[in-house]
């Protein structure tokens, strides 16, 4: 995501993460902080899924933009419910597939990005070019 930190100059930007130390790395812009879970962790995917949602309330975007894992994909679930606009970019360390989390964001997400052209053409997403 810091990669694609230029394209939002002059956008009130908001960071979700489960890394407390990124508040260092993003400032000033504000940090909200998320437990992290997985499909392996259902008791700690309901707690994720809530403060996810809590969070997207209180901050109300117009757009959320994921680059991955299961808070990025509970995060766009929850801001598209809530009428903002949705991407998600799939990590490029799945240069084979896409990601569970990606999979399920092609039925949620506005736009779903792989970073990989063979992946995106056999998936049915986009790929507008790698981010590194």
């Amino acid at each position: 995501m810091m990669r694609l930190r230029p394209a939002f100059e002059g956008a009130e930007v908001h960071y979700a993460t489960p890394d407390a130390s990124a508040a260092a790395i993003v400032a000033p812009a504000p940090v909200h902080i998320f437990p992290d879970a997985c499909k392996d962790t259902p008791l700690r995917l309901i707690v994720t899924a809530l403060r996810l949602a809590v969070i997207v309330v209180k901050v109300r975007p117009d757009v959320v933009i994921s680059t991955g894992a299961c808070g990025g994909y509970l995060a766009i679930c929850v801001a598209r419910l809530m009428g903002a606009r949705t991407m998600f970019i799939d990590s490029i360390a799945n240069a084979q597939k896409l990601s569970l989390s990606a999979r399920l964001a092609r039925g949620v997400a506005h736009r779903v990005l792989s970073q990989w052209p063979k992946v995106a053409s056999a998936t049915g997403t986009e790929f507008s070019g790698a981010v590194i």
